[in-house]
């Protein structure tokens, strides 16, 4: 169980056990019960039996290890940037990106109740992720945020202190498994807050996308340390007309001195000018690895 706070472990225990009676159909994710990443398995497979796990590294090796046929990971956020470290993640994993899911999000301000007006929120307990997304409104109310490893979590946390003082920012569904009151809904910044989730499996990196409709492909490269490697890079995914819908960078080790790239593109190798621009990509990378082709969820361009 790791950490989980108390009130949630009788949730987790449940969901645990449906999913080892099924583990082909079982889903995993990171979080408590009620959390985004649990919602976004019912509604990218709502035929599936969704797996809590306490952190995106359980995540993923419940899915190595046989016991969850998929996970589904929160990766990047229209508000607030990169979710989880996929990039370090999923090339140690061994597992590929199957599919792609993209949920609105929405946080609730929620606390201990019953509450009266003279009730005041001094701290709120969440993710940091949905922090950053509501930081404005905690700035104004002067709120002070904690970090949580995951937002329904957050809510557990809150529900077992008992504590008038302290809220959560969750889901509005964590009110309803932890027992507390919502004291405002729709509290993030933005109101077109978005995040993108990756559907993980242990399957061959190529999957079949289904004739006519576009397609992405995601993979990794650590260019040469000359002049001009990225830019030739680049070039090559432009001459050859791939479009490039995302590129990150991150550093390997301590040294500085090695950077590699996260990308996606649209479009699947197979197709000639595909094969080309990943073929000079190559020729200019020490190293250059897929991680996955799958149907768009959201047509790019």
């Amino acid at each position: 169980m790791r950490s989980f706070p108390a009130p949630a472990l009788h949730i987790v225990d449940a969901l645990r056990c449906a999913a080892a009676a099924d583990p082909a159909r079982a889903i995993a994710f990171q979080g408590s019960p009620g959390a985004n990443s649990h919602r976004a398995a019912l509604e990218a497979r709502p035929d599936a039996l969704p797996l809590p796990c306490f952190g995106f590294e359980d995540a993923l090796d419940a899915v190595k290890d046989g016991r969850a046929g998929e996970a589904i990971i929160p990766i990047e956020n229209s508000q607030h940037g990169r979710v989880a470290d996929i990039h370090f993640l999923l090339p140690e994993s061994g597992l590929s990106i199957v599919g792609e899911y993209f949920m609105p999000i929405h946080h609730a301000l929620m606390a201990p109740g019953p509450r009266s007006s003279d009730d005041r929120i001094e701290a709120v307990y969440s993710h940091p992720q949905a922090l950053g997304q509501s930081r404005k409104y905690l700035h104004e109310r002067g709120i002070t945020p904690l970090s949580y490893i995951d937002t329904a979590g957050a809510a557990a946390h809150v529900a077992e202190l008992g504590d008038k003082t302290v809220g959560a920012i969750a889901p509005a569904i964590a009110a309803e498994h932890y027992g507390l009151e919502i004291i405002e809904d729709n509290v993030e910044d933005a109101h077109d807050n978005m995040t993108r989730f990756v559907i993980l499996a242990n399957k061959p990196t190529f999957v079949t996308v289904e004739e006519g409709k576009p397609a992405m492909t995601t993979f990794i490269f650590e260019v040469k340390n000359i002049p001009a490697a990225l830019y030739k890079v680049l070039g090559g995914f432009a001459t050859n007309g791939v479009n490039m819908t995302k590129l990150e960078s991150y550093q390997i080790g301590t040294s500085f001195s090695a950077t590699r790239f996260y990308a996606d593109i649209i479009g699947v190798p197979g197709d000639p000018a595909v094969d080309r621009a990943l073929e000079e990509c190559a020729f200019h990378s020490k190293e250059l690895r897929l991680l996955g082709t799958y149907e768009q969820a959201r047509k790019r361009g």
